[in-house]
């Protein structure tokens, strides 16, 4: 690794630092990088300001039996509207996405 990153290369450390992924020599160079450079100074408050944003937000995540409720609630809509030939093509597209 150089002793001086480019910008893009601080942006990716800065991206692998916020989810602890960067080793301590990568963290010092990002940090010797984002001293000298005002850009990515910026880009470094921002990432972290929407890591913070996203954390405090307790964001959770459907549980996979509530998802496979609400695709046959779904289903069962589609096919109440529009028929069995319609319902089983969204099934299909449903299934292999």
């Amino acid at each position: 690794m150089k002793y001086f990153l480019s910008c893009k290369k601080a942006a990716e450390l800065c991206d692998k630092a916020q989810y602890s992924e960067a080793g301590p020599f990568a963290k010092l160079l990002l940090r010797i990088h984002v001293f000298i450079c005002k850009p990515c100074k910026g880009y470094t408050k921002q990432n972290t300001k929407l890591t913070e944003t996203l954390q405090s937000a307790k964001l959770q995540a459907l549980a996979p039996e509530k998802k496979e409720f609400l695709r046959n609630q779904i289903q069962t809509e589609v096919q109440r509207e529009h028929g069995e030939s319609t319902a089983s093509i969204s099934r299909i597209e449903v299934d292999h996405k």
